[in-house]
């Protein structure tokens, strides 16, 4: 079943409302400029510019649509982020 944004498809339906549990299982293998937009809690104007400054891993583009892999944009983001204090110790 395919649903889009205009049908009601909310963060819950995605089951990014809970932020303990795994994204890789259950974000699809390929993310719309909204799915991403969504996941890092930005607009879908800063995503493009993301793209078109080449900042975004694992862009495709088919024909007029751009998809993004999932796998790359969080292992990107797992580089990005800051440790935590307990991995200090």
């Amino acid at each position: 079943m395919r649903l889009t944004r205009s049908e009601g498809l909310t963060r819950a339906d995605r089951g990014l409302d809970n932020p303990h549990e795994s994204r890789r299982t259950t974000l699809p293998v390929l993310l719309t400029v909204d799915d991403a937009a969504d996941l890092l809690r930005t607009t879908t104007r800063a995503i493009y510019a993301m793209i078109e400054r080449r900042q975004l891993p694992g862009v495709i583009r088919v024909r007029r649509r751009v998809l993004l892999r999932a796998d790359d944009l969080l292992d990107w983001l797992n580089q990005k982020r800051a440790p935590s204090p307990e991995e200090y110790w």
